[in-house]
């Protein structure tokens, strides 16, 4: 059996006009980028700051121990061979990955900025 086509089949797709475009704006984009560049900062100092207190731990919390610390390495890094050097800076790229990504799962909920409603309701 044949079914007439009803007026609901012939209707055709609303206008480009009337349907809604996602429209991004420059102070939109600058905004998402300057909040992820902060991100990115903010985790990457966090990070140093954690090396800090690792070297400042090993020095017993003194800064005259870490400086000993520290100094000892360094004459232990000149006197390297070459191979033993990019091997120290592998493991130190390697540490400094880790504790990075560790960082930024933990501030994971920071990534995506708060919605900041604009203006005040009583001016408008």
């Amino acid at each position: 059996m044949a079914t007439i086509p009803s007026e609901e089949t012939h209707k055709l797709s609303p206008p480009a006009a009337t349907t809604p475009c996602i429209r991004l704006d420059l102070r939109t984009i600058l905004y998402w980028y300057l909040h992820l560049f902060g991100f990115t900062l903010s985790s990457l100092l966090i990070s140093w700051g954690l090396f800090f207190l690792f070297f400042l731990a090993i020095g017993g919390f003194s800064i005259d121990g870490m400086m000993h610390q520290l100094a000892n390495m360094a004459s232990r890094y000149v006197a390297a061979d070459p191979a033993r050097i990019a091997s120290f800076k592998q493991v130190l790229a390697c540490a400094q990955l880790l504790l990075a990504g560790a960082i930024i799962v933990l501030r994971r909920h920071l990534i995506i900025p708060r919605h900041v409603s604009e203006g005040n309701r009583s001016h408008g």
